[in-house]
């Protein structure tokens, strides 16, 4: 997979995190994409709508700093670490050059808003 894939998504995500606009890296998931937490009580989400709604229910409030992409069979694996500590990894696959399957495995579960 080309680490670029992998990159363009954490930058859609901080963007995201920062602006408030979750619309650019929704769109960027395929219709049908699944997305998975380790360590974190949430999800899974199953397909772009239900991923969306989840980020506009608990937008999350930290941004990521990529620390390493490698390759794993079809899937990249990016291992970050929190703005705010933490670390963390992100397993991603791709089918048409969308996210189809994301997967975060974090060390600590971030605080969300409100709790």
């Amino acid at each position: 997979m080309p680490e670029g894939l992998a990159q363009a998504h954490v930058e859609r995500f901080n963007n995201a995190v920062t602006s408030g606009d979750w619309s650019p890296f929704v769109e960027a998931l395929h219709p049908d994409a699944v997305m998975r937490f380790v360590g974190v009580p949430a999800g899974p989400r199953r397909g772009r709508e239900a991923i969306a709604a989840a980020y506009a229910a608990e937008p999350p409030d930290d941004t990521i700093g990529i620390a390493g992409v490698r390759a794993d069979g079809e899937r990249d694996v990016v291992d970050f670490a929190w703005s705010r500590g933490g670390s963390g990894t992100l397993t991603l696959r791709y089918l048409d050059g969308q996210v189809v399957e994301l997967t975060v495995t974090t060390s600590m579960a971030r605080p969300r808003p409100g709790r």
